[in-house]
């Protein structure tokens, strides 16, 4: 198969990789084609190393990318979808498949116009595996890889054809869900990064700085758990108001195996898999500030919580714990529109079929 990636980061370099080692033919479509070899390396964090391969080509064309390619995985941040859609949209054709990973962020609704062209959309749950660049371009760490990867796609009947691809080139088994609208609702990084984001920054002004920057999971607040597990509550309601099977839209309770706050603090502060990572934070003369242009904020305010609450407004479903964290970003960063989602429950509930 010939593949290609959208994204030069963390997870596009390692699939890139995996795609590569099992023999197909990988493209990697980046801004920095000239900071990238051919071969590639993947480590595990003990720096042991697991893949040594061979990418095909590295451009920055979206012609060269995307002619030819039998899936096209997308792995950039949420907020690029439009303009990456809008760039593929002139080479793309009938048949081929564009995966989002992850596929949250307002996806379908960012690449309809490709969807309308013939093409079939498809979007992992989570990603697959932590990655983390050990050096751009060059090498790349695989850390806490998940033992399941769940996909939607839009047609819904393309899903099991398309999970029997992924589940080879992984090697962890695949679950084709109902349609597409489980991943858009998944409450990962949409729910649990800005709630702690916000239970970090909410007395923020401008000005005000902080004696160091947080380790994002390992200290992990009491507030964070109680603000997230509401939104969760939230999400769970909408779900059971759409009529669709959305029972794959698992509850980060159940995920965490955390049923309060107390223990939904003590589960993800003990994550050994993101113990070290810190918070989106900018050192600057004195102290520490938000960083604003992280995707953290850039990606899982406007094209996640947002996406999940004007999902909710489709249905009239209230959200008072999602909007009261959607108006502290939108007042304090940004008051930008994202996708657009204007239209009735038949037209969005058809999108899905």
């Amino acid at each position: 198969m010939n593949v290609t990636i959208i994204g030069g980061g963390n997870i596009g370099t390692l699939m890139a990789a995996e795609a590569a080692d099992k023999g197909h033919t990988v493209t990697v479509c980046t801004s920095k084609p000239d900071l990238w070899k051919k071969e590639i390396e993947v480590y595990d964090s003990d720096d042991n190393l697991l893949i040594s391969t061979q990418i095909s080509k590295i451009t920055s064309s979206m012609k060269d990318a995307v002619s030819g390619a039998d899936h096209i995985w997308v792995t950039v941040p949420g907020e690029a979808f439009m303009d990456i859609a809008a760039r593929m949209l002139p080479y793309a054709i009938k048949g081929q498949k564009i995966g989002i990973i992850p596929g949250f962020g307002g996806a379908e609704f960012a690449f309809k116009k490709l969807i309308d062209k013939g093409c079939i959309l498809y979007g992992f749950q989570r990603v697959h595996s932590i990655a983390r660049l050990k050096e751009y371009g060059k090498a790349v760490y695989q850390l806490g890889r998940k033992h399941k990867i769940e996909i939607g796609s839009i047609p819904a009947s393309n899903v099991s054809d398309i999970c029997d691809f992924i589940e080879e080139i992984f090697n962890i088994p695949c679950v084709s869900l109902p349609n597409y609208l489980s991943v858009s609702l998944t409450p990962s990084n949409p729910i649990l990064h800005t709630s702690r984001l916000y239970s970090m920054f909410k007395d923020y002004t401008p000005g005000k700085k902080y004696d160091r920057n947080f380790l994002f999971y390992k200290e992990w607040s009491l507030e964070a758990s109680k603000l997230m597990i509401s939104c969760d509550d939230e999400l769970q309601l909408l779900c059971k108001t759409i009529p669709m099977n959305l029972d794959n839209v698992h509850s980060l309770k159940d995920y965490y195996e955390s049923y309060t706050a107390e223990d939904m603090q003590r589960k993800i502060s003990s994550l050994d898999a993101v113990k070290n990572l810190k918070s989106p934070m900018t050192e600057v003369e004195g102290g520490w500030i938000p960083n604003f242009n992280s995707r953290y904020f850039r990606t899982d305010f406007p094209y996640g919580i947002n996406v999940i609450i004007k999902i909710a407004d489709i249905f009239n479903v209230d959200t008072p714990t999602m909007d009261e964290i959607w108006s502290w970003y939108r007042d304090l960063v940004s008051n930008e529109e994202t996708v657009d989602m204007d239209m009735s429950v038949n037209e969005f509930l058809k999108l899905y079929q």
